[in-house]
């Protein structure tokens, strides 16, 4: 049976479009590329997703082909996004954006499996942005968090709702994160399932 680390993790990436809820974000492990520009035109990024991804496979089938191996489901694509000067990224000044393009590994997948990985990698394809890649855990804490369903470029009012949900009882505390749950390959724009993530401290934190 394969391992679905999505459904283990339901309350993390199965959240509802119709309500922002608050989680709380574990210590987890990833696969992370950093990098700037507009993700539409930058081949920086297009590199950065290709070399997560092969990886990210690559590592899959070893352990799968491995004794007493374990079949597990490939965790979607992330991302975290700002700005050195924040109004680039409100005002959509995409050439001044930065992000962090990561995919979450689980426990099972360890840093030696990973490392082992990317040298298969390299023996079979020359991608550019493996050399930019690592593999490290990250925390968030809590979180406030919706489903976007529809297009990249109609988020806006959507994470204005998570922002202004979170001014209610306290502040931003981290780097706006998203989670591709489609193949925007294959969906419609306006079939795109998007998880809108946001870090925040509480005045008081409530139970979760």
């Amino acid at each position: 049976m394969k391992n679905d680390p999505k459904k283990t993790l339901k309350h993390l990436y199965a959240p509802s479009a119709r309500d922002i809820s608050l989680v709380q974000v574990p210590e987890m492990n990833f696969l992370m590329i950093d990098g700037s520009g507009d993700p539409n035109t930058n081949p920086e990024y297009t590199e950065a997703v290709e070399a997560l991804f092969s990886v990210s496979y690559t590592a899959k089938f070893m352990l799968k082909k491995a004794p007493g191996g374990i079949d597990y489901a490939v965790m979607p694509l992330e991302g975290l996004w700002w700005a050195d000067d924040m109004s680039a990224f409100t005002g959509n000044d995409r050439s001044q954006w930065r992000w962090t393009m990561m995919i979450m590994q689980p426990d099972f997948v360890s840093d030696g499996l990973v490392h082992e990985a990317i040298g298969r990698v390299v023996e079979k394809k020359a991608l550019p942005a493996l050399h930019r890649l690592r593999y490290e855990a990250f925390a968030e804490g809590t979180c406030a968090q919706t489903l976007h369903i529809g297009p990249f470029s109609e988020e806006g009012p959507t994470i204005q709702r998570v922002h202004d949900f979170i001014g209610r009882t306290g502040r931003l505390g981290g780097r706006h994160h998203e989670i591709y749950l489609s193949d925007i390959r294959r969906a419609a724009p306006e079939r795109w399932r998007t998880i809108i993530r946001q870090p925040c401290i509480l005045a008081e934190q409530p139970p979760l």
